[in-house]
C-alpha cells in the first residue's frame, strides 16, 4: 500500500468490464478514496480474500465463470464482517431482497451516481471501523498487561487508574476518529497524545499546537496556511499545520477556549476531511488524525452553549480522561525520584536522599498544578541544595504561598466562596473546639500521625499542635 492511502486496508472493486472498474477507480480516488484494488475475474476474488484483508468489496452480480451472488454467499459466510455493496444494473425487487438477506450491505444500480455510491461506502467503513475498535477495545480491557508498555515510558505512573487510560488509549491508537483527551492542568495531557500518536504506527509527524487566544483568522491560517496574495504581507503562498500533519497526527491543545467562528472551521474539516488555505478556491484533503486536549469541562461548556454541541460529540468519539495527582498519591514517589534525577543532571549536581516525611508532606497537599507542579518543586528544591540530604523547605515554602493565594482568592469573592464552599451544605455549624477538633483530627489522618507535617497542614507550629493535643 502507498504511503498515505485510504482507507488502510483496499477497496475491492469486481466487475468483469474494464472500463466500470476504471470509472469507479477515478470516482474514489477523486474522493480520497485512494487504497482501491481491482479485479475483472471473478474467480481470483477468492485468493484475494485470503491472502488481502478488504475493507470493502464492491461486486457485480453478472458476471462471466462466476457469478456475483455466488461470490457474495462465500463472502457472508467466510468474512462475515467484510461489507459487500452490490453495484449492479439488474434492477429487479425479488434480486434485490435476495441479495440483502445473503448479508449485502447496500444494492447500488448502474448506471451509478456518487451522490449515491460514496455514501454508502462512507458508511460501510465506519461500520467496519467501529467492528474493529469494539472487538480492539473488548481484547484491550479483559486484558491485564499492556501490548506495547514502552510508549507510556515518559509518563512515570503505577497506578491502576493510569494503567487503565494507557490499555484504552492502545485500544483506539489505530482509529481515524478524534480523541478527547481532558484533564486538569498539569496531568501530562500532550503526553497521552503523544503516545497516542506513537501507538498508532502513523508515518506522518505529530504536530501540535495550542489553540487558545486565536482570533478567527490566526487560527484559520496555522491550521490550514493561505495562498499567495490572502492578505497583506502574504507574499507567497504558506502551508498549515494540517498539512504539515498528513499522514500524521495533529494535536490541539486547550480546545475549550476556540471561538464559535473557529469552531465551525474545525467541524467542517472533521467532516468533510477537506480544507481551503486561506484566499484560495481549491480544496484540499487531510488524512491527519485529530487529538484534542483541554483542562476545561467541555461537556458543562456545550450545554452551556459555549461549545457547539455538534463539534463536541464528533470530537469525543473516543474520550481519554487523565486523573489529578491528588487521585493517584500513590504515584508521588515514583515521580518525586524521576524529577530528582532530572533536576541533578541538570544542574550537575549529585541526587540527594531525602527523609520520608517528604513524601507523607506532599502526600498531603492538593496539587493543583498536579504534576508539573510537582516538577517545578523539585527543581526549584534542587537549585538551592547543597547538603547530601534534600530538606522540606523549599517544598514546605510553595505550599504555603498556595494556602496563601487561595485565602486571598476567597477573600476577594467572598460571594462566590460562600455559594461553592463545602460548609454551605451542612445543616449545624460545628462549634469553634469541634472544628478544631475534626481539622487536627483530618491533618494527622493525611499525615500518618506524623505531628511535624500536620502541623504544616494547619499552618501552625508543632509546638502549638502538640499543646493542642494535650488538651483535648
Amino acid at each position: 500500500m502507498a504511503s498515505g492511502a485510504y482507507p488502510l486496508h483496499p477497496i475491492l472493486l469486481v466487475d468483469d468490464e474494464a472500463h466500470t472498474l476504471a470509472s469507479f477507480d477515478i470516482a474514489l480516488r477523486a474522493n480520497g478514496l485512494t487504497n482501491i484494488l481491482r479485479c475483472q475475474d471473478g474467480r481470483e476474488v477468492e485468493s484475494i480474500l485470503k491472502t488481502t484483508e478488504i475493507e470493502v468489496m464492491l461486486l457485480d452480480l453478472m458476471m462471466p465463470h462466476r457469478s456475483g451472488q455466488e461470490i457474495l454467499a462465500q463472502a457472508s459466510r467466510d468474512y462475515p464482517d467484510l461489507p459487500v455493496i452490490i453495484v449492479t444494473g439488474v434492477n429487479d425487487v425479488g434480486t434485490a431482497v435476495q441479495c440483502i438477506q445473503h448479508g449485502a450491505f447496500d444494492y447500488v444500480l448502474k448506471p451509478v451516481e456518487a451522490e449515491r455510491l460514496l455514501p454508502s461506502i462512507g458508511r460501510a467503513l465506519e461500520i467496519r471501523r467501529l467492528r474493529r475498535e469494539n472487538s480492539e477495545l473488548s481484547s484491550r480491557f479483559l486484558a491485564d498487561t499492556l501490548a506495547h508498555p514502552e510508549m507510556f515510558a515518559a509518563i512515570r505512573t503505577g497506578h491502576p487508574k493510569m494503567q487503565r487510560v494507557f490499555r484504552y488509549c492502545e485500544a483506539v491508537a489505530g482509529g481515524q476518529q478524534p480523541v478527547l483527551i481532558s484533564g486538569e492542568t498539569g496531568v501530562g495531557k500532550e503526553l497521552i497524545a503523544l503516545a497516542l500518536h506513537q501507538l498508532s504506527g502513523r508515518t506522518g509527524q505529530f504536530v501540535a499546537v495550542n489553540v487558545a487566544g486565536l482570533d478567527d483568522q490566526v487560527f484559520a491560517d496555522t491550521l490550514f496556511g493561505h495562498a499567495k496574495g490572502a492578505f497583506t504581507g502574504a507574499d507567497r503562498p504558506r502551508p498549515g499545520l494540517v498539512e504539515k500533519a498528513a499522514g500524521g497526527t495533529l494535536f490541539l491543545d486547550e480546545i475549550g477556549d476556540l471561538s464559535h467562528a473557529s469552531q465551525v472551521k474545525l467541524l467542517r474539516f472533521l467532516e468533510g476531511r477537506e480544507y481551503y488555505p486561506l484566499g484560495s478556491d481549491l480544496a484540499k484533503r487531510s488524512d491527519a488524525r485529530v487529538l484534542v486536549a483541554t483542562h476545561k469541562e467541555v461537556d458543562t461548556l456545550q450545554r452551556e452553549g459555549v461549545f457547539r454541541k455538534d463539534l463536541y460529540y464528533r470530537l469525543r468519539t473516543h474520550h481519554v480522561h487523565i486523573p489529578p495527582l491528588r487521585e493517584r498519591k500513590e504515584d508521588i514517589p515514583l515521580l518525586l525520584d524521576h524529577f530528582l534525577d532530572e533536576a541533578a543532571r541538570e544542574f550537575h549536581k549529585k541526587k540527594p536522599t531525602y527523609h520520608k516525611e517528604l513524601i507523607t508532606l506532599l502526600k498531603g497537599y492538593h496539587f493543583p498544578g498536579n504534576v508539573r507542579e510537582l516538577k517545578a518543586m523539585v527543581f526549584d528544591a534542587m537549585s538551592g541544595y547543597t547538603s547530601r540530604m534534600l530538606g522540606a523547605e523549599a517544598f514546605r515554602a510553595v505550599m504555603a504561598s498556595e494556602r496563601q493565594a487561595a485565602i486571598n482568592a476567597a477573600a476577594a469573592d467572598p460571594e462566590q466562596d460562600n455559594n461553592g464552599h463545602w460548609l454551605a451544605t451542612v445543616d449545624r455549624l460545628p462549634t469553634i473546639k469541634e472544628a478544631t477538633q475534626l481539622l487536627i483530627q483530618e491533618a494527622l489522618h493525611r499525615a500518618s500521625n506524623n505531628q511535624r507535617v500536620a502541623a504544616h497542614m494547619l499552618g501552625i507550629t508543632p509546638q502549638a499542635l502538640n499543646q493542642r493535643l494535650k488538651r483535648q
